[in-house]
Parts: C-alpha cells; sequence; structure tokens
C-alpha cells in the first residue's frame, strides 16, 4: 500500500469529519461526535406534534402532572416594575409580574463587538428568562409566574451581599421570593418561602424552570452561527442515575424526547439551557423526589423544568424551599465547584476522555504563564514530546522511502504493463530494505484523535474569549484577523511536502502540492488558538523531519 495515499486519506478524513459534523448539526441532524457521551435525546420519527404531552407522575401522585404548570407567559412583563440585583460579574433584572428574570447582563464576559454579553433577554425578538411558581391539585389560583409581585425588603444581608425580596399573595397562600448575589458568584440563591392561611388547603408544589427560544441570532462568540453550529443549543438534565442528557429543540416539537422525569429523594439533579459558552440551570434542593419535565409554551418557545413537592402546608404554618440558579460562563473549575456533573455543562463529546485531560494540562500550564497563547505553545511541545517516538518512526520510514523513490520509479517503468509484478518488486524491495510501507502513515492516524480532542477544548473553552496572546492576535477564539497564522501554516505545510518523498503518481503530487493552499483556506475560519498549535507543530515537525532526513541521508542508496 502507497503510504502517501494513505496520509492523504488521514488527512482529508480529519478535515471531512470536522466539516461533515458541522453540516449534521447545522441541518438539524445530531453531531458525529459533538454531542454528550451520554442519552443524547434524537428524534425517532418524522411526526410532529403543537404541544407536548408529559405523563402524570407515577412516585408522586399527589403532585399536579407537569403539563398543569401554567403555560402562559405574562404579556405584561415589558411594563411591570422591575427590580435590579447584581454583583461585579452579574447583573440581574427581575420584573415585578412574576417575580421571573428577565434579563442577565455579564459585565466581565464581552462580545466581538466589545459589548456586555446578555444572557437572558425578554425582546420581540428573543425570549430567554428564569421563573418560578406554586401549582396545587384542582384548578386553585396561587401565586405563580403570572402573578403580580410587590417589593418587600431589599439590601445587603449579614454578609454584605445584596438580596431582594418579593411578595405575592393568591387564595390565603403567599409567595416570598428572596434572591440573594455574593459577590464574584454567578449563583443566585433563591428562597421561596411559603405561608398558608387557607383552611382547607390543598398539597403544594413549587416549579422553577427555564423559558427559552430556539433562535440562534443572539451571536455571543464569534463562530456562533458557522463553525459553533456544532455546539448545541437546547435544554439539558442531570440526574444520579441517567447522568448528563441533552434534549433537541427538534425533539421536543416532535415529543421525540427521553428524559428521567422522578428523581428520588437524596439523589442530585438539575436542569439547564445550554448555548456555546454560556448556561443557565436551577439546581433545586434535593430533600424531596422531584419531577422533571420539558416542552412546548408557544411557536418557537420552550421550557425545561423540576417541580418540588411541599406537601400540605397547615394553616398559620411556613415552608422554606431553597435552590440555586446559575447563570454565566462554562468555566469549567466554576463549574466544577457547583453541583455533581455540573461541569458536563462544557460538553467535549465523544472525545471527552481526552479533552478534558487535554484541558486540565492546558489550565495548569496556564496557571504558571498566564497567557493562553504561551500555554497553547507550551502545550504543543509536550504533546510533540509525548508522540516523538512515533513521529519519529514516521520520518525515519518516509527519510527511506526518500532514499528508494529513484529504483520505485524504475520499477514502474519496468513493470508498466503489469501491475501484479510491479507489487511483488516492491514488496521485495521493502522486505530487503526492512521498510514498512505504513511507518510513515499509521503515527499520523494516531495522533488524529487528539487534534480533534484539542479542537473542542478550544471551542468549546470560554476561558479562550478575549485572551490574547501577542501583537494582532487580541482574542484567540476568533479567526486570525489578518490571516498571518493560516499563510505560515500553510508556508509550513508546503516545507513539509517538499521533505516528503514525493508521491511517484503524478496526479497525487498535485494534490500533495495543493494541499497547503486547501487547508490554509480552511484554516482562515478556525479559532486563532487552533491555527497556533497547528503552527508550532508543523514547525516542531520540520526541525524533526529535517534532521532525520539529514541522518538517512548520508547513507548510500
Amino acid at each position: 500500500m502507497d503510504y502517501k495515499k494513505t496520509i492523504l486519506w488521514a488527512i482529508f478524513s480529519m478535515s471531512g469529519i470536522l466539516l461533515f459534523n458541522n453540516w449534521q448539526v447545522h441541518e438539524g441532524k445530531p453531531s458525529m461526535f459533538g454531542g454528550s457521551p451520554v442519552n443524547t435525546a434524537v428524534v425517532a420519527d418524522k411526526t410532529s406534534a403543537n404541544k407536548i404531552d408529559i405523563p402524570s407522575p407515577v412516585q408522586n401522585p399527589n403532585i399536579p402532572a407537569p403539563n398543569q404548570t401554567p403555560m402562559v407567559v405574562a404579556g405584561a412583563i415589558e411594563t411591570a416594575e422591575k427590580f435590579v440585583l447584581k454583583n461585579d460579574v452579574l447583573i440581574l433584572e427581575i420584573s415585578a409580574n412574576g417575580g421571573t428574570i428577565i434579563d442577565a447582563m455579564l459585565p466581565k464576559q464581552l462580545t466581538p463587538e466589545k459589548k456586555q454579553v446578555e444572557l437572558f433577554q425578554y425582546t420581540p425578538n428573543h425570549k430567554y428568562f428564569a421563573r418560578s411558581g406554586l401549582i396545587a391539585l384542582g384548578n386553585v389560583d396561587l401565586p405563580n409566574h403570572t402573578s403580580t409581585f410587590k417589593l418587600s425588603q431589599s439590601g445587603k444581608d449579614g454578609s454584605g451581599n445584596p438580596f431582594i425580596v418579593l411578595v405575592s399573595e393568591r387564595n390565603g397562600v403567599k409567595l416570598e421570593k428572596t434572591f440573594i448575589l455574593s459577590a464574584g458568584s454567578y449563583v443566585v440563591d433563591v428562597g421561596h418561602r411559603v405561608t398558608q392561611s387557607n383552611a382547607n388547603a390543598a398539597p403544594l408544589v413549587l416549579y422553577t424552570e427555564i423559558v427559552r427560544d430556539a433562535s440562534q441570532e443572539q451571536k455571543i462568540g464569534p463562530f456562533d452561527g458557522a463553525f459553533s453550529a456544532s455546539t448545541f443549543t437546547g435544554p439539558a438534565t442531570y440526574t444520579d442515575k441517567e447522568k448528563f442528557n441533552k434534549l433537541e429543540f427538534t425533539a421536543i416539537d416532535k415529543n421525540k424526547i427521553t428524559i428521567p422525569t422522578q428523581v428520588p429523594a437524596g439523589d442530585p439533579a438539575w436542569i439547564a439551557m445550554v448555548q456555546h459558552y454560556f448556561a443557565s440551570a436551577w439546581i433545586p434542593s434535593d430533600k424531596a423526589a422531584r419531577d422533571i419535565y420539558a416542552g412546548k409554551i408557544d411557536n418557537n418557545l420552550y421550557r425545561i423544568g423540576m417541580q418540588v413537592p411541599l406537601g400540605v402546608v397547615a394553616p398559620g404554618t411556613t415552608v422554606v424551599e431553597k435552590a440555586k440558579l446559575f447563570v454565566g460562563p462554562q468555566e469549567e473549575r466554576v463549574l466544577e465547584t457547583i453541583a455533581p456533573g455540573f461541569e458536563l455543562l462544557k460538553d467535549y463529546g465523544y472525545l471527552t476522555i481526552l479533552a478534558k485531560p487535554i484541558f486540565w494540562l492546558l489550565d495548569n500550564i496556564h496557571s504558571y504563564v498566564g497567557n493562553w497563547g504561551w500555554s497553547i505553545i507550551l502545550l504543543t511541545i509536550l504533546i510533540k514530546l509525548v508522540f516523538f517516538p512515533l513521529s519519529a518512526a514516521s520520518y525515519k520510514s518516509m527519510a527511506r522511502m526518500k532514499e528508494v523513490q529513484p529504483r520505485l520509479l524504475t520499477m514502474r517503468e519496468q513493470y508498466k504493463g503489469d501491475p501484479q509484478k510491479l507489487n511483488q518488486a516492491m514488496m521485495e524491495m521493502y522486505r530487503k530494505e526492512k521498510i514498512n510501507p505504513l511507518g510513515g502513515c499509521l503515527p499520523v492516524v494516531i495522533q488524529i484523535p487528539v487534534f480533534i480532542a484539542l479542537y473542542w477544548v478550544l471551542l468549546s473553552s470560554v476561558e479562550m474569549r478575549n485572551a490574547p496572546w501577542i501583537g494582532w492576535i487580541h482574542d484567540l477564539s476568533v479567526p486570525d484577523p489578518y490571516y498571518i497564522l493560516p499563510i505560515i501554516m500553510a508556508a509550513s505545510m508546503f516545507v513539509q511536502t517538499k521533505l516528503n518523498p514525493t508521491p511517484p503518481d503524478p496526479i497525487q503530487a498535485k494534490v500533495m502540492m495543493y494541499m497547503p493552499l486547501v487547508f490554509s483556506v480552511m484554516f482562515f475560519f478556525f479559532p486563532a488558538g487552533l491555527v497556533l498549535y497547528w503552527v508550532v507543530n508543523n514547525l516542531l515537525s520540520i526541525a524533526q523531519q529535517w534532521q532525520i532526513n539529514q541522518m538517512f541521508g548520508k547513507k548510500p542508496a
């Protein structure tokens, strides 16, 4: 087998997988390796449904079915009074209509236009917000996200953290929502204090949910709508038993989702809305059994939520149910501290087993050097050292093949009309010269998964956003603005082709000649951090290959 053809196949396969993966998700198909490694919801057929029908819970017979949770989107949110709660990293706007968090600004996270990232929004073009409320068996009107809430208290608690308390009362049930925001935190502590004064009390249920449209118009990252089509946008759930489960909007449309509806008491669980770089999530307490639900509220409007039973609250008594609401970036070190499995919000795809240690190593290098660009360069050197024996074997094989190239051309002319004899003669020469024709390509194929894993690390890591390297590179998560790195990469690939033996097939030789140009065009659209890795890797490979060629070039053919 011609080793150069195998290398060519490997390179094209790598780029083809990446491009095909983007096409799959862009066309609404599950990503080949861009999803979570577990429990990704898929569409089973072409049927559709206007409303999703979620079955009633089984383990908690006193809990109303999730589809009894009010589906109305409060129409007066735009004109209702609003309250602001903020710290140094998060600014929240809470509407008096429903006590719903309708806006979330992240001052330390900037868009490519250098504006603050606005995660939650309630506008005619984009709706994304978090809400909560009470329901009960029967048609009982209780404080929920359609109720009007009034400001009860605001200020700072004993720790100096800002807080807001909103109150609403309906049919003898009072609901107090307390929002507390600690300094430097993307987590809001939300307390729901329920006081009962109704003699005919029914079992109460607290629901917390996140509502979002499927719009991709809000471009928070430079790759949103392009190469970031590979990243997932939509609802997600986590339970101790089922682990991380993503729900496609299209699957919800067709009522073809699989979610763990019942969560036993004591088991960790949370629900979330995920998008490129950022996420929001409700994390209720685990002291009681809970029920997860998801559905379509209206045209292009979806929700994911969780119900927590409060039981029968006796007249004159009060119960308090606490929850956490996360609204922020998918910073891996932060996610790991919030809840079990929360780091899975940062989705590396099926190569997580490689991507996570790569990011861990990159993050630890950054903790010493303080610059993500130099961290990528040092990571590249370390990866090159790990693969040094494989690369050396590959380059030695290439050098030996280059030595016998004239003899191969002579054989092709000699056995031009007899492919079988040509193949036998070549195999005999390989045997005598102790050359493995596959020795040059197999090491390259083995390294491809590492490249793809690194691709996902750099694509998924919000840590790279707005991270400068040197000079003209002010953001490693966006393409090189002047295309300098892609041009250098193309030049380095051209040098590599010159160091390799020329393919005897003229067509194949032309393909290899144009390969640097094809790759440079493709890499024009890749993050500068990924191109930086590729450039450094190429330069190290050239140095290693040149040295080996020099060693073998001194041997007689």
